[in-house]
């Protein structure tokens, strides 16, 4: 039997377990199994985590069982969970990633609603380039942001469109690792709406990184201001490109808990 916490940020959701509860497991199996949500609990990932003294140590599955470094909205799920007891103002939390240290301060709570504003890192080696996908030829705006990060700019794409290109963009030879890929629209120099295709998930209704990039994207290349409201299917998160970090502002709450039985 394992124990499970299920949390969310804008409806990404997360499964979250204790690394002693699945000691000597498959993980990549074991993330297949329970995120399935036909067959399993369902979620977009699974994160395994052990407790720190500020915070915690985390690693992330796919919904596929494949390895993601870092989630924006997955770290806020398991600040959710660390701090629902914890009723001080303005508490600090530190999760550890695969893409290093996040550093999350609370600023909110509305009910079992919780708002982090987290210190997501800064861009590296961002560039525009060509690329040729699913039969279209158009520019990406390409980045890692802790996992690799892919923003076509421009208007939000139909779902068939975006289904092709997102599903096409995510395994294209020039991303050897796979890529996270965000559609962008530039509404206003405040205002960028997404859809997202996340690496080993499919379309997502949020991605913290993901908002993060586009608006990275954005500021960068499509005459957005360093500072905006990143508008997903899920909700609005805030985002600001400061000099020394990137940082993330939104919910996260804890949905339930449970126990897997199946072997």
């Amino acid at each position: 039997m394992i124990h499970f916490t299920k949390a969310h940020a804008y409806g990404n959701d997360f499964l979250y377990v204790r690394s002693d509860a699945v000691r000597g497991r498959a993980l990549d199996t074991l993330a297949r199994e329970l995120c399935d949500r036909h067959t399993g609990v369902g979620a977009d990932g699974l994160i395994v985590y052990k407790s720190a003294d500020d915070g915690a140590v985390m690693r992330l599955l796919n919904a596929d069982g494949s390895r993601s470094e870092v989630s924006g909205n997955g770290v806020r799920g398991l600040a959710a969970i660390l701090s629902r007891d914890d009723n001080r103002s303005g508490m600090e939390l530190t999760i550890q990633t695969e893409a290093g240290p996040k550093r999350l301060t609370r600023i909110g709570r509305t009910g079992g609603r919780q708002t982090f504003r987290a210190a997501m890192g800064v861009p590296r080696d961002m560039r525009q380039v060509p690329i040729t996908a699913a039969g279209e030829s158009f520019q990406i705006v390409v980045m890692d942001f802790g996992n690799p990060q892919a923003v076509v700019l421009g208007e939000v794409p139909r779902p068939d469109r975006f289904h092709r290109l997102g599903a096409a963009l995510e395994r294209h030879e020039f991303f050897p690792e796979r890529t996270n890929v965000e559609f962008a629209a530039v509404e206003a120099p405040d205002r960028v709406r997404i859809v997202i295709w996340e690496r080993g998930v499919g379309p997502t209704h949020s991605s913290g990184t993901g908002s993060c990039a586009a608006l990275i994207a954005a500021a960068a290349f499509g005459g957005a201001a360093r500072q905006a409201d990143i508008i997903a299917p899920g909700g609005t998160q805030r985002v600001e490109w400061e000099e020394d970090n990137v940082y993330l502002t939104g919910w996260a709450e804890v949905v339930f808990e449970g126990a897997w039985l199946r072997e």
